[in-house]
């Protein structure tokens, strides 16, 4: 995989153990503050109301069209990422943001675990995209939604990427909670890790000292990033031989 490697001889001031414990315990308040109203937001999203959706609306699948209800496969609750495409367009090309926040999703026994599906509805057609995830080697379920976009993102903008909480009552079908643009962050490790460094994400927007490496310019939202114009997780793909032809 390429890299990119940007020195800077801007680092933070040098201090005692001392007076470097005493700063990141200031933090520390904040930072326990902070996991608290997560705790509360969190709290207060459990309380929300539901709206009902059609459980039969179709989804492309492998074996073809399927119902949502099928997609829930078994399960009480599906969470849906709604996958952004770029139709006729070479795997270089597709969403950046996308391919960045589907790709973190691959451990979902733990999601299965708690009576949870996670699936990827794409907003472009089955064969196309299924050859660009089979190019990426995912694993989580994977479908198309194509033809039923409409009913599933009432009232909101296709072609933008969403996560959508839904859960079931028997062959019944409720939304009860949607998010989108650095909402989906949610779905991300890379950046909260970066968060944790003295650079963090490098990128433009953010509250950074003078002379920190910001060389990694964002488009809206805040999420992805390429080298050489292609998304960065393809590269180890390029690199192992495989064939990004979506044809």
């Amino acid at each position: 995989m390429k890299r990119a490697i940007h020195d800077s001889t801007a680092l933070p001031p040098v201090v005692d153990r001392t007076t470097f414990t005493a700063q990141l315990d200031e933090l520390r308040v904040r930072e326990k503050a902070h996991t608290r109203e997560a705790d509360a937001i969190a709290a207060q999203r459990r309380r929300l109301p539901m709206v009902e959706v059609d459980a039969n609306v179709t989804v492309t699948g492998p074996d073809g069209p399927v119902t949502l209800l099928d997609a829930f496969d078994g399960r009480k609750q599906l969470l849906a990422y709604y996958y952004m495409w770029h139709t006729g367009h070479p795997a270089a090309e597709q969403c950046q943001g996308c391919t960045w926040c589907a790709g973190q999703v691959q451990e979902i026994s733990y999601l299965q675990s708690r009576d949870i599906t996670f699936a990827v509805f794409c907003q472009g057609p089955y064969a196309e995209s299924r050859t660009y995830y089979d190019f990426m080697g995912w694993n989580m379920p994977w479908y198309s939604a194509l033809g039923s976009l409409e009913q599933l993102l009432a009232g909101r903008t296709i072609g933008q990427m969403y996560l959508i909480a839904y859960v079931r009552q028997g062959d019944r079908v409720y939304e009860t909670y949607w998010t989108t643009m650095r909402g989906v962050e949610v779905m991300d490790n890379n950046y909260h890790l970066m968060d944790l460094t003295v650079y963090g994400r490098q990128e433009p927007y953010e509250d950074s000292p003078a002379g920190w490496p910001q060389h990694w310019a964002a488009e809206e939202p805040k999420l992805p990033k390429v080298i050489d114009g292609r998304p960065i997780a393809q590269w180890s793909r390029i690199a192992a031989g495989r064939s990004d032809d979506l044809t």
